[in-house]
C-alpha cells in the first residue's frame, strides 16, 4: 500500500487489520471456510462451485499477488497463496516454505 501512495495507518484501524482479522478467523466467514476446504485437500474450482456465494479472497489474491509484481513489492503469504490458488501447489509446502524462511523485519515501526 505504501508504495501506492498509502498512508501506514490506514492498514492498522478496523478497515484493515480488523476486516482481515474477521475474515480470517470467523467461522461464519466465506474466506476461512474455503481455505479450510483447500487446506483439506479439495479443488479451488470445486470448492469455489460448491458455494453460490463469493469468496472475494480468491481475486483478491491474484489482484495483490499482480500488483506486487507490478510494484516489486515482497509479499510471502500472497505469493503462496497465489501459488496455492492459482497454480496447484501444497497448502502444506507452502506452510512448511514460510515457516522457514530465513527471519527479518517485516514492520516498520508507524506509532
Amino acid at each position: 500500500g505504501e508504495t501506492m501512495g498509502a498512508q501506514p495507518l490506514t492498514f492498522s484501524g478496523l478497515s484493515g487489520l480488523g476486516d482481515l482479522f474477521v475474515t480470517a478467523a470467523s467461522r461464519h466467514s466465506r474466506n476461512a471456510w474455503a481455505g479450510r476446504e483447500i487446506g483439506k485437500g479439495r479443488d479451488i474450482n470445486e470448492v469455489l462451485a460448491s458455494t453460490p456465494m463469493v469468496v472475494e479472497g480468491v481475486p483478491t489474491t491474484k489482484a495483490a499477488y499482480d500488483l506486487s509484481k507490478k510494484f516489486q513489492v515482497e509479499l510471502p503469504i500472497i505469493e503462496k497463496m497465489y501459488h496455492i490458488l492459482f497454480k496447484g501447489h501444497s497448502p502444506q509446502e507452502a506452510v512448511e516454505e514460510l515457516m522457514t524462511r530465513e527471519r527479518r523485519r517485516e514492520i516498520e515501526s508507524i506509532f
